[in-house]
Order: C-alpha cells, then structure tokens, then sequence
C-alpha cells in the first residue's frame, strides 16, 4: 500500500496553442496579468521593471496580487530558472518550488506544473497542497480559456469572497 506524498502534485492541461505563446502567457507581465494575475510586479537588480512587456530571467524577483483580494494579500519570490522557451521555475508560498513545463504529446501542447517542496504538517497539507493545487487546478483553466477564446474566468469583485475563481 502506498502512502500519498502531501510535499508534491502535479497538474496537466492540453491547450491549442503554440509553446511560445504559452511561455510568454507564464513569463511576460502584462500578458500574466490577462489570465493569472491582477497585478505582477517583477524586480531586477532591486528595480521594479519599467516595461512590463520584458520576459522575466532567472534572478527576478516579484510581487504579484490576485483579483478577488486586497492589497494586503501578495506573492513575493523569485526567478529561479527561465530557459527563455518550453520551463520555468519559481520560488512559491510556503517555501514551496513551482516548475512550468510545456511540450507536446500525441499532437497537443501540454502544460505541466509541478510544486514540490511543499511542508506537510497540517498547514501544508490544507493551506499549501490542498488550496495551491485547486488554485493550480483553475489558473490552468483560466490560460486554456484565454488563450483558446479569449474568455477570462476570474471573478474580480473583491467584495465576493471564498469564490473558486479567485
């Protein structure tokens, strides 16, 4: 009998698109901003990027903010690899790795994020494994919708709370 390891998950989704378009979707911050994020803010060398049409490198760090939340609430991390076509890697809540790969299978793109290095005592398994996999699970959702028909799911009335699309 196996046990299940609550310091990793992985989702898949295919989407009609070109690799390039769905790494610069993960890796430019005005296109992130269509399908993941309210706001994402990136720093290089402790500078806030002027352009917000720059693909993030290795060593950037950020600070992003969600819709459906407050100010209050922000990611910060870092860059910790872009290899400038098909991964990427980041640093995520909780101490936590998050890794972007997109390739092909049987004819389709494939996105395929991994977060690992997750804790696992209770809030790790609720907070971090359980909530960053749903979270994961609709964000996946989201770029396939933009991208394909260019509908965005994302609730972005902070005054609704708990929604599964924020």
């Amino acid at each position: 009998m196996s046990t299940y390891d609550w310091s990793t998950f992985t989702r898949k989704i295919n989407i009609n698109a070109p690799v390039s378009a769905i790494y610069d979707a993960w890796t430019v911050p005005e296109l992130m901003e269509r399908w993941f994020l309210r706001e994402a803010h990136f720093f290089r060398e402790k500078s806030r990027f002027a352009d917000k049409n720059m693909h993030i490198r290795k060593g950037d760090h950020y600070e992003w903010y969600w819709h459906g939340f407050s100010n209050e609430i922000v990611e910060k991390g870092e860059v910790l690899m872009a290899n400038e076509t098909d991964k990427l890697q980041f640093s995520f809540t909780g101490g936590g790795i998050v890794t972007v790969d997109i390739g092909h299978a049987m004819d389709e793109t494939i996105v395929m994020l991994t977060q690992d290095k997750i804790p696992t005592d209770d809030k790790g398994r609720t907070q971090f494994h359980l909530g960053c996999l749903t979270g994961w699970t609709f964000y996946l959702a989201n770029l396939k919708s933009v991208i394909e028909g260019g509908i965005d799911l994302r609730n972005k009335n902070i005054a609704l709370t708990n929604m599964v699309n924020s």
